[in-house]
């Protein structure tokens, strides 16, 4: 696991700019002087941060280029007209030779390695896939995926996924499954592949999609099953155990801080003066994560695996809250 608080603040310039599907943009990232980037893993993503009417937005955009190339970031963003201003933001904005600061590259999604992997990717949910299916060809293993979208042209790198499974020498396979013409991603059959051959699932897209690969691969154990949300699978709160303040001991810093019912661990240990780094705010990115010496946490976030919030050595402080008593902590 990343050690929690580590993070990079850029200041880089786009270099390219393309269109990559319907109303999807891609964006190629370089430092100004075009020397090497902090090196990334597939499923890694950075924050961008772009000017937003009452202030800078800070959106999170997995990484779709190739690790290997250490000068270039490249991330590919969907417009979407109900959202909350960002993705416009990056579409009107983010011109070549604009700059913008990018934070990270964090990684919560990481692929394993293995001899054979399935991989289910929904609309914009290609793009942290992408970059692991290059690494499964590089490898050598063998792989299958399954990449679905409203229609053939909303699906972007389609002809790099393509060329990928061509260069494989026949260890991989793509199967395209646009909605208008194909129906929806046979998720079953998916996850049936990946109990045949023993292969894991490494799953992005739509909430339906997510939660449809998460019910049918139960049956194949803890651990199989991978996946990665664009935003909190529902509303953080209330929790298991309700929304009732609690106090959290910053052991590090020598500070207490009592949360109240209505607010989180994150804006009060602001408001105390502990550094905390923060970006997406509703348990999605792994920016806020800080390791728990003692108390039991109530997860809210939407990356933790079972295990990990069995354990309760680690939290996510934006949404997550105690499950009764005193949390301590280290940031």
């Amino acid at each position: 696991m990343p050690e929690p608080g580590q993070e990079h603040d850029l200041r880089l310039v786009v270099a390219a700019r393309s269109r990559a599907a319907d109303d999807v943009v891609a964006l190629v990232l370089r430092a100004p002087d075009g020397g090497p980037l902090p090196p990334w893993t597939p499923g890694a993503h950075v924050d961008l941060v772009v000017p937003g009417p009452d202030g800078p937005l800070v959106r999170q955009y997995s990484l779709c280029g190739d690790p290997d190339d250490v000068t270039t970031y490249r991330v590919a963003v969907l417009r979407e007209p109900a959202g909350r201003g960002g993705s416009a933001a990056v579409h009107e904005t983010l011109l070549p030779g604009t700059g913008v600061t990018v934070r990270g590259p964090r990684n919560r999604f990481v692929l394993d390695p293995a001899a054979e992997y399935v991989f289910v990717a929904g609309g914009i949910g290609i793009t942290p896939v992408l970059a692991m299916v290059r690494a499964a060809v590089l490898a050598g293993a063998r792989w299958h995926l399954a990449y679905g979208g409203r229609t053939a042209s909303s699906m972007a790198f389609v002809d790099e996924v393509t060329a990928l499974a061509a260069a494989s020498a026949g260890t991989g396979e793509v199967a395209l499954h646009p909605l208008d013409t194909s129906g929806p991603l046979p998720v079953a059959a998916l996850v049936e592949r990946a109990a045949a051959s023993g292969a894991g699932i490494w799953c992005c897209g739509p909430e339906g999609l997510i939660e449809a690969v998460e019910k049918e691969g139960d049956v194949l154990g803890p651990g199989r099953v991978h996946v990665e949300r664009f935003r909190a699978a529902a509303d953080p709160a209330p929790g298991a155990h309700g929304d009732v303040a609690f106090e959290v001991e910053v052991a590090s810093h020598g500070v207490t801080v009592t949360v109240p019912a209505d607010r989180t661990a994150l804006e009060v240990l602001e408001e105390a003066g502990v550094p905390v780094l923060s970006s997406c705010r509703e348990g999605t990115c792994g920016t806020c994560e800080v390791s728990v010496l003692a108390g039991t946490v109530d997860h809210r976030d939407a990356l933790l695996t079972p295990a990990e919030r069995a354990a309760h050595d680690t939290m996510f402080v934006c949404v997550s809250r105690s499950a009764g008593g005193r949390l301590v902590v280290e940031v």
